[in-house]
């Protein structure tokens, strides 16, 4: 809408429309200041960066960058939101997850949630998946009002007898089959690609007929895409692989009886939600739209909307610094609560440390609130829509999904795909190619690769229980090459007394020095190496008594280009007399004589640190 002013004139009528040209020259210019003489749309594409399944971001987008009408929100394909209103009545629904396996204190956990904002209760349920027992699930429940939240089980191997207990306890309560909300979990494929077991439908075949026919209001079958998402999955492959599940549920569920829309009206489908909010939204809408056209193509003209429940990605949430994890969740609730999930579950900040604790839990929780409550996201329809970048991001990700889908399609379905180690094998390759990433610190993990404090106590929390042990795929985490160095340094720590050293030996004055030398000490405590400075600058005659006071046997030179022309060399041989076993020196690799290696942005900084920790004899 534009404003005008009381004369009726545009406020931006002096103001002539800049042409696209006009901008790319003015990249031009500023790329010929940093060393890259391009011009035109090279100069365009020097600014964009190629991310997971080939999407390329760009750094301007225009009326141009088309994309697919999104049609209207409550209507097909469902992109712009599967209700018409989207999640303005009262915002998204809040989902706590529970894994507590004491019946009395998950029954503490789950009433003060309900007292505090939560919608929703997904719980754990089994010995075999380290949640409550199913015989202790009435204990656990007490005092929660059945009829009005909603229980999401996720029993796995027990489902029977989770759902079982279930069905009786609302029938003991005497809450009305058509008064029940939530879903039985169900996800034999899910099930499959974590255990490595081959999938067994049937029983959940038989809960969603019951379901069908008695429970309104309760759904029996989870597609859950997280398994895929914590292998290392990229966002294209967890869409393709949930519209493979959803379309083997179809299949089994129409053939047991079931019409298509009372089949589709039996899935909710479980996504991750990361701490790229842009690609988080776009997933949520592409992932509609992508179930809409399999409604389509089935018969489902009633039934297309896609049920979405949207979980904060453990794949992100780090052990060390764990509360940077709050800034990551709500980034991922912020996306996901844009992009239209119908339920969101926040991951607790210490989620990766063990059990939560309430502190923790009510963090969570009020993360959905805080962005409900306080910031009004619910209030606007479809906020991204009609932003050029989103629309054309949400268009991309569905293509690179269906692509994928229909490669699963081709292999003979999800279960033939995740037997014969396609799924595993294509999920392995994105993680490998992003595992170079993070280890070259191109993809950062604040607090982790990037501005650890070694000095920060650690966050202890009880220990999680068990699960079955996982036959199938992974579980991997973005920390888990630098934690590995981080453990190794806590080792030693323990045994000696202190942490495995590095000097910074800087030349110069601060003017010349500082950035590289603040570069190193974050490089080298990334993997739990303390950085010594004192002094904070030396020279050729007295870097030896300074490496000496040390305490270590590495040095990293730091200072400017033109100071290392004219020192390094010398300081480096005097770090040599000195004992010095290894001599880094921060900066692009040159001809400096009496240094070993070098460390500059884009090494690999987990083999920089994995070998000086090996030279160290830390084990």
């Amino acid at each position: 809408m534009t404003v005008l002013p009381a004369d009726g004139l545009s406020l931006a009528a002096e103001f002539p429309d800049p042409a696209h040209e006009q901008w790319q020259s003015l990249v031009e210019g500023v790329l010929r200041k940093s060393g890259k003489d391009v011009s035109g749309s090279a100069a365009e594409e020097a600014l964009s960066t190629t991310v997971e399944d080939g999407l390329i971001t760009r750094p301007l987008y225009t009326s141009r960058d088309d994309a697919p009408d999104a049609g209207l929100p409550g209507f097909a394909p469902f992109t712009r939101g599967g209700k018409p209103a989207g999640n303005t009545a009262g915002g998204w629904g809040v989902r706590q997850r529970h894994t507590t396996p004491d019946p009395a204190r998950l029954n503490e956990a789950v009433l003060a949630d309900l007292e505090n904002g939560v919608t929703s209760l997904w719980l754990t349920v089994g010995d075999a998946g380290g949640g409550v027992p199913v015989s202790g699930l009435a204990r656990a429940l007490d005092g929660v009002l059945l009829d009005l939240a909603p229980i999401v089980l996720d029993a796995g191997s027990e489902l029977d007898a989770a759902a079982t207990e279930l069905l009786r306890l609302y029938a003991e309560r005497g809450v009305p089959p058509q008064s029940a909300r939530g879903s039985l979990g169900a996800d034999p494929l899910g099930q499959a690609a974590r255990s490595g077991a081959a999938p067994e439908p049937a029983s959940a075949v038989r809960w969603a007929l019951r379901c069908a026919r008695e429970y309104s209001g309760l759904r029996a079958l989870t597609v859950d895409a997280m398994p895929y998402h914590e292998a290392g999955g990229s966002a294209a492959q967890e869409l393709g692989s949930s519209l493979a599940t959803g379309v083997a549920y179809l299949r089994a569920l129409t053939e047991a009886g079931l019409g298509v829309e009372e089949a589709c009206a039996q899935l909710e489908f479980r996504y991750a939600a990361t701490a790229d909010q842009f690609l988080t939204i776009a997933k949520m809408r592409a992932a509609r739209r992508l179930w809409a056209r399999v409604a389509e193509v089935c018969g489902a003209t009633r039934a297309g909307a896609q049920r979405q429940h949207a979980v904060t990605s453990p794949v992100m949430m780090t052990r060390r610094d764990p509360w940077v994890n709050m800034l990551r969740t709500t980034l991922a609730c912020l996306g996901a609560g844009v992009g239209g999930a119908d339920t969101v579950t926040v991951l607790p900040f210490d989620h990766a440390l063990g059990l939560p604790d309430a502190f923790a839990r009510r963090i969570a929780r009020n993360t959905s609130t805080i962005l409900v409550e306080e910031s009004h996201l619910a209030r606007v329809i479809d906020p991204a829509g009609g932003s050029w970048y989103v629309e054309r991001l949400t268009d991309e990700l569905a293509e690179s999904a269906w692509a994928f889908f229909q490669e699963i399609e081709k292999a003979g379905g999800q279960a033939a795909a995740l037997e014969s180690g396609m799924v595993a094998e294509r999920l392995a390759a994105t993680w490998a190619a992003r595992k170079k990433n993070l280890a070259r610190r191109k993809e950062p993990i604040t607090g982790v690769s990037e501005f650890p404090q070694l000095a920060e106590r650690t966050v202890e929390r009880e220990t999680a229980p068990s699960a079955a042990a996982r036959g199938g795929l992974p579980v991997v985490r973005r920390d888990e090459a630098f934690e590995e160095l981080r453990s190794r340094s806590d080792a030693h720590l323990a045994a000696t007394g202190r942490r495995p050293r590095v000097f910074i030996a800087a030349l110069g004055p601060a003017a010349a020095h500082t950035a590289r030398a603040s570069f190193a000490a974050n490089l080298f405590q990334a993997g739990g190496i303390e950085p010594v400075h004192e002094p904070v600058q030396v020279d050729a005659a007295s870097v030896a008594a300074a490496f000496a006071a040390a305490g270590t046997d590495v040095a990293c030179l730091c200072s400017s280009d033109a100071l290392y022309a004219e020192q390094a060399g010398e300081v480096a041989a005097a770090l040599v007399s000195a004992g010095a076993r290894r001599v880094y020196l921060a900066g692009r690799p040159g001809e400096y004589t009496g240094v070993d290696e070098y460390v500059f942005a884009g090494c690999d900084v987990v083999t920089v640190l994995s070998s000086v920790l090996d030279r160290m004899g830390v084990a």
